[in-house]
């Protein structure tokens, strides 16, 4: 895999997919980079917003022309020049918010002083001498002006007789229903700029989500008060680049992403520090994180990263396609396997599923995600009331367990889905399953929630605004799951000391709920917290939200699947090297499974052990 971003810039596309992205620009369908906004609303709502902030401006500046001895209104003109600004991502200064005013300087600095003394302005020092300063609305003007924009609008539709507004767009975000159901506030600037030499540096995996700051980093900026340098990897090279950013001297990053199968052996190797011993755990609400995704970012009881994505793998299923031949969602896999052939019209161009089935890490995944739809984990683990005990991974060792009936049946199903998968499924991995499930080519297929905006986002695509979410299907006497993907967000154990306290405020702001609705207003569709997915705008952004939540709820999220022990990146690989062979028909089931084994065992075996 080739590197995909630099130290100074921010990634412009997936390091895999070479120029593809969501749709057919190649990118993710959000707003450019240059056109970023401070994005406090959603989309539909920002445009009204600006709507009415531009019919006030020409309004006034009709008054002015046609009324000689009408005098300008330096509190609205600065309100409306400070709060367009805001919403496009543009710095106002205070020179330029009195320009705006249309009244003399000395009459818009007494107006500027008296908005600021009441708490509508806030403003924060551009440089370390803190003479120069940049204009922000405070969380009031902000809230005044939400309020005020749609009563503005519900004039002049009452008036003039405008023609009808949805209603939807209307209640979505001001005044009542949005108001009353306690929406995430917008994100704020930090009461002084992080003071950490060169910006903040950050190691990312380069998926969509993470993608998503492409958009978003003159507002994240502009929030924590200096820049932000990211390099954006594919997985391998990812995991590559963290261990070799452990052996230096001196971290190069303050902040890195870390896959949530890595956590056990990034924490034996002393690449992660534990966040207990720089911040204020309660700080990052934990409570509020879904329980699997913050569960999974702790080894040995300690936490040592912040969920920044919770993206369980679901089953994607076209409800048309179903609908229309007359069949029920799939809850288990007998009934997944039915659907699948059913569905499955290879002469038509279409297939039943698509799947992780590429050799190595791909289809390493899917068969310990296969197998736990059969009630097992790859551990011996202890079985507990929420599944499997994950505990106590740090202080126990644990066998591999591979080479079992469960493991069989596992074997034997993926064997099956051979049968109603595209003639290239050997090949596909991570975006190769999805896309051709976007293009409409497949029925249903395995993904995490961070791929659907492949065809939520993309309105040509079949499968825009015609898929449906499910947890796995499980197999007989087992219970249906979504295994939890995602990453967290740690920081270096070789971070030097003086940038460590930076890079902590630094992490609270990036994870914090105002920045991960933020995310999902820019098109990410992974979420680690429950009061961002019960938040009316990112309820209305997708249904994978509350889904999600409602599988979250049913304890249906669940991590023990792929247990972050130190080894488990050499037992996924490994699965996926001899089940390879084994869909290849080099081998059988049962030949594949305990060469597996025995590798696995060979993988687990402590150092000096013969």
């Amino acid at each position: 895999m080739s590197e995909s971003g630099n130290s100074s810039g921010l990634k412009k596309s997936h390091p895999d997919m070479g120029n593809t992205g969501y749709g057919r620009s190649g990118r993710l369908n959000t707003m450019s980079s240059t056109d970023a906004a401070m994005r406090v609303v959603s989309p539909d709502a920002k445009t009204e917003i600006l709507q009415v902030v531009g019919f006030l401006e020409s309004f006034g500046e009709e008054l002015e022309g046609a009324i000689d001895a009408y005098t300008p209104n330096p509190y609205l003109r600065m309100s409306l020049h400070l709060i367009r600004n805001h919403l496009e991502a543009r710095i106002v200064t205070p020179t330029s918010l009195i320009g705006a005013s249309g009244v003399p300087y000395a009459t818009a600095n007494r107006r500027l002083k008296e908005m600021i003394a009441s708490g509508l302005i806030e403003q924060r020092p551009r440089t370390a001498t803190g003479k120069s300063f940049s204009i922000h609305p405070s969380d009031r003007l902000l809230n005044i002006w939400m309020q005020l924009s749609e009563r503005v609008r519900r004039m002049a539709e009452s008036s003039f007789g405008t023609a009808q507004r949805r209603a939807e767009t209307r209640d979505y975000y001001f005044g009542g229903s949005y108001m009353a159901a306690n929406p995430i506030a917008p994100l704020q600037v930090l009461p002084e700029p992080l003071k950490i030499p060169g910006g903040v540096r950050v190691l990312v995996h380069g998926d969509p989500t993470f993608m998503v700051m492409d958009t978003l980093k003159r507002q994240f900026e502009q929030a924590i008060g200096t820049q932000i340098h990211q390099r954006a990897f594919s997985i391998d090279r990812l995991h590559e680049e963290a261990l070799k950013n452990a052996a230096r001297k001196t971290s190069r990053y303050d902040i890195i992403a870390v896959d949530l199968p890595w956590i056990g052996e990034f924490v034996e190797r002393g690449v992660l520090m534990p966040l207990d011993e720089v911040l204020d755990i309660a700080r990052l609400d934990p409570a509020d994180f879904h329980t699997a995704g913050w569960k999974a970012a702790h080894w040995g009881g300690r936490p040592y990263g912040v969920p920044a994505q919770t993206t369980p793998e679901l089953l994607f299923y076209r409800r048309d396609l179903f609908a229309a031949a007359g069949l029920a969602p799939p809850t288990t896999t007998d009934s997944l396997l039915e659907a699948a052939a059913a569905l499955h019209a290879p002469r038509h161009g279409r297939f039943g599923i698509a799947w992780n089935a590429a050799r190595g890490t791909a289809l390493g995944h899917s068969f310990l995600m296969t197998l736990s739809d059969f009630g097992q984990p790859i551990l011996d683990l202890h079985p507990n009331a929420g599944g499997f005990d994950t505990d106590r991974l740090a202080e126990e060792r644990h066998r591999p367990t591979i080479d079992t009936e469960s493991g069989l049946r596992a074997a034997e199903y993926l064997m099956q889905l051979l049968r109603y998968s595209p003639p290239d499924i050997l090949s596909m991995s991570w975006y190769e399953r999805v896309r051709p499930y976007a293009a409409g080519t497949v029925a249903m297929a395995y993904g995490y929630t961070l791929l659907a905006p492949y065809f939520e986002l993309d309105p040509a695509s079949p499968a825009a605004r015609q898929t449906g979410y499910l947890p796995h299907p499980a197999g007989p006497g087992a219970a249906p799951l979504a295994p939890v993907g995602g990453y967290v967000l740690g920081i270096p154990a070789n971070l030097a000391p003086e940038r460590v306290k930076a890079a902590a405020e630094a992490l609270i702001v990036f994870t914090s709920p105002e920045a991960q609705k933020l995310y999902v207003q820019n098109g990410s569709r992974t979420n680690p917290r429950y009061s961002v997915g019960a938040d009316p705008e990112v309820r209305r952004a997708s249904p994978i939200f509350e889904a999600v939540d409602a599988m979250s709820w049913r304890d249906e999220l669940q991590f023990w699947p792929r247990p972050p022990i130190p080894e488990i990146s050499d037992i996924i690989r490994i699965c996926g090297e001899e089940l390879h062979d084994m869909l290849r028909g080099l081998t059988s089931p049962r030949d594949a499974l305990r060469r597996a084994q025995e590798r696995a065992d060979r993988a687990m075996q402590p150092p000096g052990f013969s």
